[in-house]
């Protein structure tokens, strides 16, 4: 495809979203913004997590990692139901019960103003990370494609950072005013693009290698790159109990104590219908990954028979666009591709905000309903910029690593202190000192980088995902150690 073509097809993708902006932000009080007016169907909430759940990191770097993981990662993916059973069981019912807007609000009544805020922090932090990974992984493979090869005012390419500028410009217009209530249904869409563009993909690709019907089953179940199972060495970071157990807790942290992805289970319209949503979300996830997964396979079979010179994060794209599959497979790869950037951006942006200007500002406790959408809209702003200078700042300092690798290793380190502060608030009846809980929160995550530092280099034992549980336990043991009596 052409740079002008494949420009015609991002700007009909943005004319649908700003349609549907235009047709559920009619009202843009703060009810929508937050929390939709408590009005989404909960199968429309369901589907729509999928597209916010992959995210152009499982439509990028799945696939790409097939090649030197296998299907090791499904091992993690498996640990996810574990963890959406207690996100349904555990943590849907409390905040129901409590009636939250802002999920860390638990953490107010529980021990104190210092830990709420702490909480709160740490969740901006992480989601500003992840949010910007996810998005960067996008663009660069946009930037490749498309903006490198569009001469831009006496320049060879659009620079990087107007690429990115004009992406979030464009995410902020369809999500000011109604915000979450707006990406319920836009998150529908996109999620809608990249289960077809999964489709298309195998079917190009399958028929590529000379494979259809069974066979495409047939071909992957003898490739030795579909192993799932990894038990042989246990200081692997592959190992499958590793992977497992570390699965089950990136679910309930990165989902049950996300204010992002919470936030869209929050606009049900009661708890059951919250708990319907996260069973068949379960079901359906699980599905879509191991998809993925075979797609990772197939493209990396295709790669090695026609001699294609690109791995990881790199391979779907080259093989969609210059893989010879025909000009079907580049469209809806794209398609796919841009519905991933957005659906995770987009609400990403929305829950900073809400966080934000609840946790942080307290506004819902300190301004009116008028003042609040006035300095809501601020905070709208600011988070987009904020946005911007992080993901550009990453096109100077990530290197070769697979981005998801990246990812889930960082929310090791930002996530493990809200597993702490959760599971101490949740398992036992103990205060803590209050003033105290920030720098348990900091510590814990700098000893936890010392002892995973130390056991790969003195007793070759990695980590890996499970960094996240040693950061929640030591934060854990932290709040102990802080703990005055019986609550």
């Amino acid at each position: 495809m052409q740079p002008l073509q494949i420009i015609g097809l991002i700007a009909g993708y943005f004319g649908l979203l700003l349609i549907i902006s235009y047709l559920t932000n009619r009202g843009g009080s703060n009810a929508d913004f937050f929390k939709a007016g408590k009005e989404s169907p909960w199968y429309l909430v369901a589907f729509g997590m999928i597209g916010a759940s992959l995210s152009g990191v499982t439509f990028i770097s799945v696939p790409g990692a097939v090649a030197a993981n296998s299907f090791g990662y499904f091992q993690v993916v498996l640990g996810y139901t574990v963890g959406y059973a207690v996100i349904g069981l555990v943590l849907l019912p409390l905040y129901y019960r409590l009636n939250l807007t802002s999920i860390y609000a638990y953490l107010e009544g529980r021990f104190g103003i210092a830990s709420y805020k702490t909480g709160a922090s740490f969740f901006l932090l992480s989601r500003i990370v992840g949010a910007s990974f996810r998005l960067y992984l996008v663009a660069i493979v946009l930037q490749d494609l498309v903006f490198d090869k569009i001469p831009f005012f006496g320049m060879d390419g659009v620079p990087f950072w107007v690429t990115v500028s004009i992406t979030i410009l464009l995410i902020w217009l369809y999500t000011f005013k109604s915000g979450i209530k707006t990406i319920v249904w836009t998150d529908t869409l996109q999620t809608l693009f990249m289960l077809v563009a999964l489709g298309v993909g195998i079917y190009y690709v399958a028929e590529g290698l000379g494979v259809s019907g069974m066979g495409i089953f047939d071909k992957i179940a003898e490739s030795n790159m579909s192993q799932i199972f990894f038990f042989d060495d246990y200081k692997s970071g592959n190992y499958f109990f590793k992977q497992f157990i570390s699965g089950a807790f990136i679910a309930i942290v990165m989902t049950g104590l996300d204010q992002d992805m919470m936030q869209k289970n929050l606009t049900c319209r009661n708890l059951e219908d919250a708990k319907k949503n996260v069973f068949w979300f379960t079901i359906v996830l699980t599905i879509v990954n191991i998809i993925f997964l075979g797609l990772g396979l197939l493209l990396t079979l295709y790669a090695q028979q026609e001699g294609i010179d690109a791995v990881k994060d790199k391979l779907f794209s080259t093989i969609a666009v210059d893989g010879g599959l025909g000009i079907g497979l580049a469209v809806f790869f794209l398609l796919g591709l841009i519905a991933a950037a957005y659906s995770s951006a987009d609400s990403a942006l929305t829950s900073l905000t809400t966080s934000f200007s609840i946790d942080i500002l307290d506004i819902e406790k300190k301004h009116s309903e008028a003042t609040q959408i006035k300095i809501r809209k601020k905070v709208h702003i600011v988070m987009s910029f904020v946005l911007l200078f992080v993901i550009v700042f990453f096109n100077y300092v990530i290197g070769d690593a697979s981005v998801i690798t990246k990812l889930f290793t960082f929310a090791g380190y930002t996530y493990g202190p809200l597993l702490g502060l959760y599971a101490f608030g949740l398992f036992s009846e103990t205060k803590v000192k209050d003033k105290l809980v920030p720098w348990v929160a900091i510590i814990a995550p700098v000893l936890g980088f010392a002892i995973s530092y130390f056991s790969k280099e003195l007793f070759q034992f990695e980590f890996g995902f499970f960094i996240l549980i040693l950061n929640g336990f030591l934060t854990t043991l932290g709040l102990i150690l802080i703990s005055t009596k019986k609550h």
